[in-house]
């Protein structure tokens, strides 16, 4: 996995005030730490780290640190939940041949057989690699795949140099019969008909007793 440079800048001021200046002037907030070191504070250009976020697992190396550069992965990020901006990035310091434990997606590419239906449990998979050769992506090829077939993180073809960090029998998809039409529109049936029972159910409403609007004004 190629890295991706980023000048960091060390920052002295905490809390909600110093971190809603920072991002005012593009920059996001975060904290570096790992291998037994204290946590160390720093501000990261807000467009730059946006980009490379875009990438899982993505290899930063942090530029601009006093005593030199620093080879660090995204562990946890903070995100502006309407806007998507990132507010705060937790960095964990790697280091050359070090192995790390990473959540890496999956990727899947063809399509079931015509009356199955893929069901797919898992998104992602967590596999030990070594820190600078993190895969993007595992792929699963279901072209053809009938029903009753299934996957397991032991069926995955792995790259070279990862290795499971997850139980082999942990399901990730399995194909299933697709609903026939008669079936959905039993199903639709039965919404209909629990939808009228509760209907029916509620209670009607009372009418105004007379002079109650008269009373009601007086």
């Amino acid at each position: 996995m190629p890295e991706v440079r980023i000048a960091a800048e060390p920052r002295n001021e905490f809390g909600k005030g110093p971190a809603r200046r920072f991002r005012r002037e593009g920059r996001v907030p975060a904290v570096l730490y790992g291998h037994g070191t204290e946590a160390r504070h720093v501000s990261l250009p807000g467009h730059d780290v946006l980009l490379a976020l875009r990438t899982a697992n993505v290899l930063i190396r942090l530029e601009g640190l006093p005593g030199g550069s620093e080879l660090a992965l995204p562990k946890a990020v903070q995100r502006d939940p309407i806007r998507g901006s990132v507010e705060h990035v937790d960095l964990i310091l790697v280091r050359r041949g070090e192995k790390v434990t990473v959540d890496v997606p999956l990727q899947v590419t063809g399509e079931v057989a015509v009356d199955g239906l893929l069901d797919q449990q898992l998104v992602q998979i967590a596999v030990e690699a070594e820190a600078t050769n993190i895969p993007t992506g595992i792929e699963i090829d279901v072209e053809g795949m009938e029903i009753g077939t299934s996957v397991h993180a032991g069926d995955l073809s792995l790259p070279a140099g990862s290795t499971l960090a997850v139980d082999a029998e942990l399901l990730v998809l399995h194909v299933i019969a697709a609903p026939t039409a008669e079936q959905m529109e039993a199903g639709l049936g039965i919404e209909a008909e629990e939808g009228a029972v509760a209907a029916e159910g509620e209670p009607a409403p009372v009418p105004d007793a007379p002079g109650a609007a008269a009373d009601a004004t007086s």
